[in-house]
């Protein structure tokens, strides 16, 4: 295994990846074809106008946009100038978006125009102007051919980097260090805030060239990139591990079934990972037989439940050679355990395999002592993939900020080095792990988490609402979503439907609950927190 070692960071990884496999299709985008060699060069464009705007090595840049080859130049390019990515979620609204490029102190902002019928640019600039503003922010790059005025287009941007010489961005590539932060992924925690989980180049590179080996994927893949890049799996389980291995990247900004198929098909597709829902609604579509599908030959899975049946269906019916399933968290650079290949379809559907090389996975009591096999507790990690800590220690170690963020670090990372996940789990005599349940009381809406205490404070800004608790149930197309039940101000008539469609609006939709249950209270403990069993119990 080579690893962090020999590449030292991403910069030296996309540099070693345009060398040796320089006349390789990197990208596919549409009839956009690049090799590796013309993606290299494409990323030092970007680094070098990155480079132009006054990004210095530590600097926050995010990126708040869909898969496509713009993202990945724009975050390489970024990642090359000593900068660290901050992605966000492309189902934020505007105020959600903000509040990460406020927390985060990102200098610069990747954005695209207009996706999915909304307007990210007029999205943020309502909540700026609502809000307490983006002092932070000085530069905005539109990764489009139009931008307002006070915008910068794609164009304009890597124009602006020609004054800087290919000597001058290959020395500040080089001088990045593996113990350097490369991103900081947002995910929230039980507190409902959104805490950012810092990852060095290092962590991120030993992580993923484990994750390549454990899959198999090998030069010469064509992998089709459905997953987020704003999530680690897209990002580091699709880029990253595709600049190791010198595999094709076809990434695929919304997933919709008829153009997932096309793309396999015409593409010759080798490499699918997602969700369980995605790979059951291949299966299910009626035109899936219209589709030369033979190409493909690895399936990485998890985020779920993964049913036996859709194992042996994508091996039976598209024989597909590898299945696989994982488990991860983005406080453990995304991955934890996974199966290894040749593990039994029933290991491979009830587990989510073993811990990766130079890590620790136990399962500990509420006192913190490890249980014996078989019995659920708490999941904990320990490892190179463990976090630095939550992005607010490092910002701000002085005041109130640093102090909370200490303060959920401490929460999360014992002294010895153990990460507490939250999750329930239990690892049988083997040591494969099938998680349970989850403490943080997360929830997974094919296949994004749902944080219902972040959930509850949003409703909880509807002027009728008075209290509100969320639970996740089960649902056959999206595996769970959100229930509300909520305690309306007195003399309010405010529906169910009303409360849903104000939050379509104010949060990303995988987060909006699908239906709500008014109540006269919520059940509460001696302490006052909310019962959500018996919610459960409902």
């Amino acid at each position: 295994m080579r690893g962090d070692l020999e590449w030292g960071s991403v910069p030296r990884l996309v540099r070693y990846a345009a060398e040796r496999y320089a006349d390789v299709e990197a990208v596919v985008e549409g009839r956009t074809r690049i090799t590796y060699a013309e993606l290299g060069a494409r990323v030092e464009r970007a680094a070098a106008a990155c480079m132009a705007g006054g990004v210095s090595a530590g600097d926050r840049v995010a990126i708040w946009a869909p898969n496509t080859l713009d993202w990945i130049v724009s975050a390489l390019g970024a990642v090359s100038a000593g900068a660290v990515l901050v992605p966000l979620n492309t189902r934020f609204k505007g105020t959600e978006a903000a509040d990460v490029l406020r927390r985060s102190g990102a200098r610069l902002l990747f954005v695209t125009g207009t996706f999915l019928g909304t307007s990210y640019l007029a999205s943020l600039r309502r909540a700026a102007a609502d809000g307490p503003g983006l002092p932070g922010l000085r530069d905005v790059v539109v990764l489009s051919d139009d931008a307002p005025a006070d915008f910068r287009t794609w164009k304009d941007f890597l124009a602006s980097g020609d004054g800087v010489s290919d000597r001058e961005v290959r020395e500040r590539a080089s001088a990045v260090e593996g113990s350097w932060p490369s991103d900081i992924v947002y995910t929230s925690g039980t507190t409902g805030r959104p805490k950012g989980a810092v990852i060095t180049h290092a962590q991120t590179l030993r992580a993923y060239e484990i994750w390549s080996d454990l899959a198999g994927l090998r030069e010469g893949d064509r992998y089709l990139i459905v997953n987020p890049f704003f999530h680690t799996f897209g990002y580091k389980a699709g880029v990253i591990a595709c600049l190791m291995r010198g595999a094709t990247m076809i990434p695929q900004p919304v997933f919709d079934v008829e153009t997932a198929l096309a793309n396999i098909a015409a593409e010759r597709v080798s490499v699918l990972p997602g969700p369980p829902t995605l790979h059951q609604s291949l299966l299910d579509h009626a035109s899936r037989d219209a589709h030369d599908l033979s190409a493909l030959r690895l399936v990485v899975t998890g985020a779920a439940v993964v049913p036996l049946r859709l194992v042996e269906r994508l091996r039976g019916e598209l024989g597909v050679e590898t299945v696989l399933t994982a488990y991860g968290l983005s406080e453990a650079s995304g991955i934890v355990t996974m199966c290894r290949r040749g593990d039994d379809p029933s290991v491979i559907a009830s587990t989510s395999g073993r811990a990766i090389p130079g890590t620790e996975v136990r399962v500990v009591d509420a006192e913190g002592k490890p249980v014996r096999a078989g019995a659920p507790g708490e999941v904990l990690v320990r490892g190179f993939n463990v976090m630095r800590g939550y992005f607010e220690d490092e910002a701000d170690e002085a005041g109130e900020a640093g102090e909370a963020g200490e303060a959920a670090t401490a929460e999360v990372l014992t002294e010895d080095g153990w990460l507490r996940t939250g999750d329930v789990g239990v690892l049988d005599p083997a040591g494969n792990l099938r998680i349970t349940d989850r403490i943080k009381d997360m929830f997974i809406v094919g296949g994004f988490n749902a944080y219902p205490a972040e959930i509850e404070q949003l409703l909880g800004l509807h002027p009728d609402v008075t209290d509100v608790a969320v639970i996740g149930v089960p649902d056959t197309r999206l595996g769970e979503v959100g229930r509300a039940y909520v305690v309306r101000r007195p003399g309010a008539v405010t529906t169910g439907d009303d409360l849903i469609a104000w939050a379509r609006r104010e949060m990303a939709n995988y987060k909006v609950p699908r239906s709500v249950e008014f109540v006269a209270e919520l059940p509460r403990n001696a302490g006052g927190k909310v019962v959500k069993g018996e919610l459960r119990r409902r």
